[in-house]
């Protein structure tokens, strides 16, 4: 395996003013934007060697190298944050080559990793936003994107990257801003929120209101609602993995019992590695800002967001694009038929294109634990197929 990108530190863009806010999609406005971000390699001359990589809807912006501090964040940057998730991916000589490209990746709007989000102070209050921090949709995190991007003296990004609902912002960069792109990377994604995302993010959601530590959004820091927010990390956490490697991980979890009052004993490793899941998960991440990219999720509208009646309009404007498009064969989080389909789009609008099937027993998480899988398809497509 190459080496890799070395230490690496968060940088902080901000943009905005009270004269001149940032406004979402819905209306509401934020004074003051502020990214989080990381890059990778060195922008050439040309400025024209730049690629944007979107995270998945846990993620954050360190995707590569060693970075064991962010103070801003406090005790969310747990130590399985430190190495960048996607740092077998990134780097010299890797899938995505930082000898030849300049890779940028941000924490969505919303997030909790230094993005503004939830936890961030209001300007106007001078205590956190909590409940009263607008609902966001992807469209807002990429238009935040595209801000930095700008910010960095790029006018033309070569590639944009994301798996998951990394993939569904990459669609909306690609078909709201066609021009501003010229390979798109969909990794294990879809075209649409389908039925089964929309009961299991019904289930999450549901899942953390109903702890009674919520307190409709503006709980306390010292007792956040962890039951809710873990039940609703285990809820989602099984679509993540296949049932054949969910298996094999629990094998050797210990069983625990639950020390939370009123929880059910854990009787099987099943049981137990689920929870293990949901109690890491509490440490690492905050409720408003998943209840906030999980609403995302459940509203995302690619027709609406690129302005055009219907699907087979939403591709028309990128015939000059190249598409990847990854499938994962046991993956039960976004099926294959949800490739296929953005595939057929792709072909009735003209846009030249590749699909490739992985196949793994990883499930949905192979994208980020597999890259031999992977590199030899995306260093071929950024180099021009």
């Amino acid at each position: 395996m190459p080496e890799g990108v070395g230490s690496v530190s968060t940088k902080f863009f901000t943009f905005g003013s009270a004269d001149r806010p940032f406004v979402l999609m819905n209306g509401a406005a934020l004074p003051e934007v502020t990214l989080a971000y990381e890059t990778y390699g060195a922008l050439n001359e040309a400025r024209d060697n730049a690629v944007l990589v979107f995270h998945a809807l846990t993620g954050s912006h360190h995707a590569a190298g060693h970075n064991p501090s962010l103070p801003e964040v406090g005790t969310r940057w747990t130590e399985e944050y430190h190495v960048g998730w996607w740092d077998d991916f990134i780097g010299p000589g890797k899938a995505v080559d930082t000898d030849k490209w300049f890779v940028i990746c941000a924490n969505y709007l919303g997030g909790c990793y230094g993005s503004t989000g939830p936890t961030s102070i209001d300007p106007a209050t001078g205590v956190p936003y909590s409940s009263r921090f607008p609902r966001v949709r992807f469209g807002d995190m990429v238009d935040t994107q595209v801000e930095l991007a700008r910010s960095l003296g790029i006018e033309k990004l070569h590639a944009a990257i994301g798996g998951s609902t990394g993939g569904f912002m990459v669609l909306s960069l690609a078909t709201r801003y066609p021009d501003f792109v010229d390979v798109a990377v969909p990794i294990a994604s879809g075209l649409r929120t389908t039925s089964l995302h929309t009961l299991l993010n019904f289930e999450q959601m549901n899942a953390i209101y109903a702890d009674p530590d919520f307190r409709g959004g503006d709980y306390h820091v010292e007792r956040p609602p962890n039951r809710g927010l873990a039940l609703a990390r285990i809820i989602s956490h099984k679509s993540f993995i296949s049932l054949k490697d969910l298996r094999l991980r629990a094998r050797d979890e210990v069983i625990e019992t639950s020390d939370q009052p009123g929880a059910l004993p854990i009787e099987h490793p099943l049981e137990s590695y689920m929870w293990h899941q949901g109690a890491k998960f509490v440490d690492r991440f905050d409720a408003n800002s998943y209840l906030r990219i999980v609403d995302a999720w459940q509203n995302f509208d690619l027709v609406t967001e690129a302005g055009v009646e219907d699907m087979s309009e939403v591709f028309v404007a990128c015939k000059h694009q190249r598409y990847l498009v990854f499938s994962i064969d046991s993956d039960v989080c976004y099926y294959q038929d949800e490739q296929q389909e953005m595939v057929e789009y792709l072909e009735t609008a003209d846009v030249p294109n590749r699909w490739i099937t992985v196949h793994s027993d990883k499930g949905h998480d192979s994208f980020l634990l597999e890259p031999d899988l992977y590199a030899p398809h995306l260093a071929n497509t950024l180099s021009g197929w």
